[in-house]
Formats: structure tokens, sequence, C-alpha cells
């Protein structure tokens, strides 16, 4: 359940009442994890996995509602942020939460104890200097700056700190005040039994603060434009593969650097998630590079990670039990070993299970224990948008595939329409051997192709936009989670 997609009235869901709502929605419904996408600051296409730093808040999630319980902002204002569009609307949203939060910033005390240490320890400092100079350069990405500002120059960055202070402090404002809200939920939802599952993209955007402080980590030339980027070789769904287009990682000139990158970043993510899920895991295997400036990802090469040495370090400083990995796509001999070595989880979808392969691993009857079995991802359709969208064949061949796998793990259960086909897919997933099962919120509700988080490789509006109704939430739909739950033992 995204953030964003939660029904709260200011067009977007964020870290004020519609979350405490909605874990009190789970712990009723006997819940014990709550799987987000990441928390950053998005770019372009709003999308989390492309974002402007890596370990960013995104201050749209900022509760205005808090802001006016401390006074920072008044009815009025708050009554003028509201808004019930369908999808997230986020033009209007920037207009709208950047002039409040701007008022909120100025009306704050300044002398706060808490923001004046968070100001000393430079939390978010690197951050807040790269947007402020992104505002004063017109938003154009930081390898279009001038020099002094594109290869961080000490003077020209001094001279732009000691003109601009107001700024940059605001922009660090935006984080402490996001970091704030956010550990105050988390503990709600900790001191409740519930953990929350973040999500960690493996790529940086080229146009990040990652980048623009750390250029060595990454295949750049003295221009600081890549000379490789990611993304994965053609296969059986593109002729032509995927050009994600984000600069890869310099293992081989910096393997020590980018393994204390990485630990970092893992270490930094376990303070603000119980769980971390690394998306592509297989990445840290082996990833797939291209010469920049090819139009498709067909003439690119795999490149090996010395992963052994980067897990080691990362074991050293965090507990491996609270990783999950996306182990999805091109899975080979590299990863599954890399998987047994860290012990990590892998994921099972039941939405590709049911292809007529009795030796599908993706089958509820096939699945082992250590894994995360899932109906679907937010890069997947709903399972009701899913089967209205197969012609009929397909959707024998599924109707099929879930009734030999009922029989097997013997549940009786008739499936009559796409209803009851939705629900006989969830408790097949309930009563696998997965030792975590997480269903998307739309599933649970039984929601059509309309609220689908994201389709992959398209630019749509609804696109990381989707609201999920209030209505969505309700007794019905909550006691239908807790009552499968107990019926399967599955709360933790």
């Amino acid at each position: 359940m995204p953030i964003f997609s939660l029904p709260g009235k200011f067009g977007a869901g964020d870290f004020g009442k519609v979350s405490y709502d909605f874990i009190d929605y789970l712990e009723s419904a006997n819940q014990k994890i709550w799987q987000i996408l990441p928390l950053v600051q998005t770019g372009y296409g709003n999308s989390p996995y492309s974002s402007v730093s890596s370990e960013s808040f995104n201050p749209y999630y900022i509760s205005l509602e808090k802001l006016y319980e401390q006074k920072l902002l008044t009815k009025k204002e708050l009554d003028f942020a509201k808004a019930d569009d369908f999808y997230i609307d986020y033009g209007k949203l920037y207009e709208v939460r950047y002039l409040l939060l701007r008022k909120a910033f100025y009306r704050f005390d300044k002398s706060d104890k808490a923001f004046k240490k968070f100001i000393r320890n430079k939390e978010f400092y690197d951050y807040a200097l790269f947007m402020a100079i992104k505002e004063h350069c017109g938003y154009k990405p930081f390898y279009e700056w001038e020099d002094g500002y594109k290869y961080r120059d000490e003077r020209a960055l001094d001279k732009f700190v000691k003109a601009n202070r107001e700024e940059i402090l605001f922009r660090q404002f935006l984080q402490f005040t996001a970091k704030t809200q956010w550990l105050e939920l988390k503990n709600y939802a900790n001191k409740k039994g519930i953990s929350i599952m973040g999500d960690m993209p493996l790529y940086v955007a080229w146009d990040s603060v990652d980048v623009w402080t750390n250029p060595s980590l990454f295949k750049l030339d003295r221009n600081l434009t890549p000379t490789k980027v990611a993304g994965v070789p053609p296969d059986y769904f593109s002729k032509t593969g995927q050009l994600w287009g984000n600069p890869v990682y310099n293992y081989q000139d910096k393997s020590d650097e980018c393994i204390s990158w990485w630990t970092n970043r893992l270490k930094k993510a376990l303070q603000i998630f119980d769980y971390v899920r690394i998306d592509h895991f297989r990445g840290l295997d082996r990833y797939y590079e291209i010469p920049f400036g090819a139009e498709t990802a067909i003439n690119g090469e795999w490149v090996k990670v010395p992963s052994e040495r980067l897990f080691n370090s990362v074991h050293k400083v965090i507990d491996g039990d609270r990783i999950i990995a996306e182990d999805l796509g091109i899975i080979d001999d590299g990863v599954k070993e890399l998987l047994s070595f860290t012990g990590y989880p892998g994921m099972k979808i039941l939405s590709f299970a049911f292809n007529g392969d009795k030796g599908n691993l993706y089958l509820p009857e096939n699945v082992t224990e250590n894994s995360v079995c899932y109906t679907g991802t937010h890069d997947n359709d709903t399972l009701l948008g899913l089967i209205n969208g197969f012609s009929e064949w397909d959707k024998n061949n599924l109707v099929t595939g879930v009734v030999e796998s009922l029989k097997t793990l013997k549940i009786n259960k008739k499936i009559t329409d796409d209803i009851s086909l939705v629900k006989a897919v969830i408790e097949l997933g309930f009563k696998c051997k997965s030792n975590t099962f997480i269903l998307p919120m739309q599933d649970v509700a039984t929601l059509g192709t309309e609220y689908r988080i994201n389709e992959p490789g398209t630019v749509k509006a609804q696109n990381w936009a989707v609201r999920i109704p209030k209505s969505a939430f309700n007794k019905k739909s909550l006691t239908y989670l807790k009552n499968l739950t107990l019926k399967y033992q599955r709360k933790g």
C-alpha cells in the first residue's frame, strides 16, 4: 500500500491521519507487515524509482494537518489544500504544497532543539544544497550547471551558500519535518505490532545528489556524462530489451568505495524501516550495461559485481534477516548462488504462476518457505484487471490452473465468477508455504485495472498516481483479511 495512494483529503496520501487510520485497519485485521514503495522525492514521471536523492523523504508526504496542529498553518490554508481528484494531480500538488510548506517554514521556530541538532549534524545538507542550486539554475540537471557548481568547486559553493542560506535551510526543514513525522508514524505502527517493509531501488538517477557528490562511484567521463547505462537485454517480452538510462556503478575501478557506499546505504535504510526489499536484486550479482547514447539495449554486456565482498561487508553492520530480494526477471545460477550465500528470501508472484507448466516455481504448491509470496507487485495489473484483460483462452488456462492448485493444497473453494476467481488466488497465497504473504490493497478490495499503480515502459498520467477509495478500507474487507489470516494461522 503506497503512502501516496492512501485516500487523504489533500490530493495524495501523507504521514498524517490517513496513515494512522490505515495502521489501525491493519491491526484490526491481524496484519503484521505493511509494505510501502520508496519514500524518496520523485522526479520526472513521478516514479519513486527515480529520485534526486536515494535517501530523501518526499516533501509531499509531510502531513499538513500536523503542521496545522503545530500552528504552522491556518485553518484557511489547510482548507485551501483540499483536493479529491481520482488520480493525483502532481502539477496542482506542487503549486499548493510548496506554497504552504514555505509558509510553515517561515513560522517555524528555528531555535527548536531537535532542529538545531539536525542542522549541526548536517543531515540532508548535500540534498538541501543540491536542491537550492537546482532552483537557482532553473531546475536544470546538475550536469548542465556552470562548472563551479557542477564540479563542486569549494569557493563557488561557499559563495552560493552565503547568498542562499535561507533556501538551503528551507530544504533541510522539509527533510527534518518529513523524517520526524515518518519516525513517529513508524513508532506507532511498531507499537501496534506492525513492521514496515521499505523498498530500495538498485540504481540512482543520473541527475541526483548521489551522482553529484560521488561521481567516481559511477562510470562517467570527465564531463560527468555516463559512459555506460543500465538496462536489461532483449527477451521474450521485448525484442530490443529495456534501456533504463541510469548510470552504472564503477565496481571495477572503485570496488572498495562502492562496497562502502552500499553498506552505508543499507544501514541507513534499516534505521527507518524494519525490513528492506532490494529492487532488481540480480544486479548485485551481475548487471547489464549498455553504451551511453545507444538507442536500444541490444548491444550491451553483463558485468560481474564483487558480490561476496559486498555482502560480507553489509552483514557486519546489518541483520541479513531484514532483507528481501526482488529476484524476478532473468535468474541464472549466479543469482541463485548469491541468494543462497545471503540467505535472503526471494519473491513468488501468483500472477505469473498459472501458465500450464506444472514445474512453474510460482505455483503455490511449488513455492518454498524462504520466500515472500505476492498476488502481484506495483508493476502488475490488479488480479481483477488481469482477469478482465485476458482472452478467453488465457482465462480458461488460469481457471484450470487455479482449480488444480486448489485441489493440490486441499482448499474447498468453487469458482463461479471473476470475483471468486480473485479470491481463490488470494486463498492459495495464504495457504502456500511462503513464510510471508503480501497482498496489494487493490486485490483485498477486488479493484479493477483503473487502480493499477504502474504500467512499466509507459508514460501515463495515472502511473504512480492511483488513489485507493476510502470505501476499500471497510469492515467487510477488514473481516475478510482477518478471517483468512486466522484460518491459515498467518499472524506472526
